[in-house]
């Protein structure tokens, strides 16, 4: 990998930054795909580590916070109140734009500051994201993306982190999307991108493999997942910005860890309280109505298999314009306080 000496002394000082002031960062620019899936509803968002005692690092900057803190200036004392079932809870930082640095510095100087907290990290940068859909774009090429994956490990550097690894990157090699030479591309790098991010000493890396009701057989995901370097990450992803509850998630999860030799997995819990939207159509995981904030985020999960639960898509972050939503990744305060308000717990 080329091109990061430089960057280290860039890092440095927005790390120390960071110890010393809260900022704010955009939030993903990300759509996830697949349908409506069936199953128990998921455990309530009161369950899992307090906000005070979790070893995951809650960004006080967040869009939630900023809105808590304008109801209350409003006078919506009610609204604030709901609303702090999201700000504090701890949601993943997703790098925006070209230069992931600013964004992982603020998360890692924060979690330092905040008693050497874990923080949860998405690397969603990969060239031809998304397939052009909602969430199109990524990486010029794969030496630009090389160079990103190298910043966003100088970035981490000894700080405790999570990774999630390139959602739906994987599941999209299965639907016919990315083919050829993309596919191989594709493959190469994100085993590259394994094997850079784990030269950080405390860095965990979660492989993405999008959700049940998008790849309903776990016998697809075996190959390309070992040629994209899952034996050497921590394990996978599952549910990424989707709604399937954590029965169905767990119970797919560990068919797929049997067929890859036990591979663990962590699970994206952040909206699947109330389960996937029935009978939504092809567009059943574009902000759906009637959905609610899932298990919070845990290191303690109680499931064999499971090494965490998180909340890897940002709560009340649009999926993309549908449905009356903003553009992909733009924080909408309404559903926001419907996915707060429809918690149990």
């Amino acid at each position: 990998m080329t091109g990061h000496r430089s960057s280290r002394a860039l890092i440095a000082l927005a790390l120390a930054a960071a110890l010393t002031a809260a900022g704010c960062s955009s939030g993903p620019d990300r759509t996830p795909q697949g349908g409506s899936g069936t199953g128990p509803a998921t455990a309530p968002a009161g369950r899992g580590e307090a906000a005070a005692g979790s070893a995951l690092w809650i960004d006080p900057g967040s869009a939630a916070a900023r809105q808590v803190k304008a109801y209350e200036a409003a006078g919506r004392t009610a609204d604030a109140r709901i609303l702090r079932r999201i700000s504090e809870r701890p949601a993943a930082v997703w790098p925006a734009g070209d230069d992931p640095v600013p964004d992982i510095a603020r998360a890692v100087g924060g979690a330092a500051a905040a008693g050497g907290r874990t923080v949860v990290l998405v690397a969603y940068n990969i060239p031809h994201r998304d397939c052009g859909q909602y969430s199109a774009g990524g990486a010029a090429g794969a030496q630009a993306y090389r160079d990103w994956i190298g910043a966003f490990a100088d970035a981490v550097g000894d700080a405790s982190a999570i990774v999630v690894l390139e959602p739906d990157a994987v599941p999209h090699l299965l639907d016919g999307c990315a083919r050829g030479a993309v596919r191989e591309e594709r493959l190469r790098l994100l085993s590259e991108a394994v094997t850079r991010l784990k030269r950080q000493p405390n860095t965990k890396v979660y492989l993405d493999a999008g959700n049940p009701a998008w790849v309903r057989d776990p016998v697809k995901l075996v190959e390309p997942l070992r040629r994209a370097g899952v034996d050497r990450a921590d394990g996978f992803s599952l549910n990424v910005a989707n709604f399937q509850t954590n029965d169905v998630v767990t119970a797919f999860g560990t068919r797929l860890s049997g067929l890859l030799g036990g591979a663990r997995f962590a699970v994206d819990t952040s909206r699947n309280g109330a389960g996937p939207l029935q009978g939504g159509g092809e567009e059943a995981w574009c902000n759906p109505p009637g959905r609610a904030l899932g298990t919070a985020p845990t290191l303690r999960t109680g499931e064999a298999l499971v090494d965490a639960y998180l909340w890897v898509k940002r709560p009340g972050e649009s999926d993309g314009p549908c449905r009356g939503g903003p553009s992909a990744g733009t924080w909408w305060p309404e559903y926001a306080l419907g996915l707060a308000r429809r918690a149990a717990g």
